[in-house]
């Protein structure tokens, strides 16, 4: 008898744990994910030039901007909303231009890229 109230206490545990609530994902956070770890970014005259990993099909269109002003300050982040499906032989890159009008974004602001930087190791061997 003692056993039976045991396997009825671990399954009615059990059973709560599976209908729990799922947590909310904010709608900024569901709509990046992760920001997307870069090569190499550029604040040229007319656009920001960033540099991301691509299996050949990489586009502008795959990829967000949140632009978060803090007075003089620009905080910018680039997030993929598309995983690249196409399958290289090579690792590769994309060069991507969002110009200052684009990002909503006066050409000589001060911007804080908000991105990862990490080192271009070359093809995979």
């Amino acid at each position: 008898m003692h056993r039976r109230f045991v396997i009825f206490a671990g399954l009615a545990l059990l059973g709560g744990c599976a209908t729990a609530a799922p947590i909310a994902v904010p709608p900024a956070a569901a709509s990046f994910g992760e920001l997307e770890p870069l090569y190499a970014a550029t604040a040229g005259r007319d656009a920001v030039i960033i540099r991301v990993s691509s299996n050949g099909c990489t586009r502008k269109d795959d990829f967000a901007f949140f632009v978060e002003r803090k007075g003089e300050e620009v905080g910018l982040a680039f997030g993929r909303k598309r995983l690249d499906p196409c399958r290289s032989f090579a690792m590769g890159q994309a060069d991507l231009s969002f110009s200052y009008e684009e990002l909503g974004v006066a050409p000589h602001a001060r911007l804080l890229l908000l991105n990862p930087i990490t080192a271009w190791t070359g093809p995979e061997r």
